[in-house]
């Protein structure tokens, strides 16, 4: 599992990002993911379509092993601002995007607001329609200069059962230990909290009136036991999208790439090869 790491790194307007690339492929995928993971969910993905693309990976400023800092802005307002820089940066002009969770609404962020330019888009369990969050993402936020004062042991613990909650079936404890890894010590622990209290729901809210400006073909992949945020809402999703279709993948949930990896690997080569 330690075999996984982001070797480059971009100085953004929110701090050091770190970023890889895997292949050399013809056509760019980026892969962004959510909260409070890292890029590295998308390791599996990344390797199976690192013979046939450029694949992009990334932490975002405040996750994984990307810079963290006291006042550091790490809202999905500063994520989406990156995420079109990081583009520049890469000389990226038509890309393929993947986007899990939170990353979903950075995606949509920078393509609706910014104008980022992408060949297709995948969302995968996205947060993109109110309410998100799940009930004790929610419970934080409301209380979050409660929970900072947690023990570290009990920190740790309160994340090592959150971050578990995402899978269906269960992590394997390495797998669990490497998302957990990040948010612990005197540098994670507050970075833990510090990005759920800037997680505020008007980012989202911005784009409602946006949805039927969206251009590229995309899928919307929900794993149909997420019980952070129900696959009704990937349904509702792909109503307000114009060029979109779903695929519930049975037995997954919010953490779909842990879960049914091979599945989702073969869904989302199969669209952004056009072959779906």
């Amino acid at each position: 599992m330690n075999d996984w790491s982001l070797s480059e790194t971009y100085h953004s307007t929110a701090g050091e990002v770190r970023w890889n690339r895997l292949g050399n492929g013809p056509e760019a995928v980026v892969l962004l993911h959510g909260t409070p993971f890292s890029s590295f969910v998308w390791r599996g993905v990344a390797r199976s379509f690192a013979p046939h693309f450029s694949v992009y990976v990334w932490d975002m400023p405040g996750y994984g092993v990307s810079e963290k800092r006291a006042g550091q802005d790490v809202s999905l307002d500063a994520q989406g601002l990156v995420f079109t820089e990081l583009l520049t940066h890469w000389g990226l002009t038509d890309p393929h995007v993947v986007a899990h969770d939170f990353g979903g609404a950075v995606a949509l962020r920078a393509s609706l607001l910014h104008g980022a330019p992408y060949r297709r888009l995948a969302l995968v369990d996205p947060v993109a329609l109110a309410p998100w969050g799940s009930p004790f993402f929610r419970l934080v936020g409301a209380n979050t200069s409660v929970f900072e004062q947690l023990p570290p042991a009990m920190h740790a613990a309160l994340v090592r059962e959150y971050v578990r909650s995402a899978s269906h079936p269960g992590l394997a404890p390495d797998v669990a230990e490497q998302l957990v890894a990040p948010w612990l010590g005197e540098v994670g622990q507050p970075a833990f909290y510090r990005q759920i209290a800037q997680a505020d729901q008007r980012y989202t809210d911005e784009l409602d009136a946006r949805f039927g400006d969206l251009r590229p073909p995309t899928l919307v992949c929900w794993g149909a036991e997420d019980r952070w945020i129900p696959v009704e809402r990937g349904h509702e999703l792909v109503g307000r999208l114009p060029k979109a279709e779903l695929t519930v993948i049975p037995g997954a949930g919010h953490l779909v790439q842990e879960d049914a990896p091979a599945e989702l690997a073969a869904t989302l080569f199969a669209f952004l090869k056009g072959l779906s």
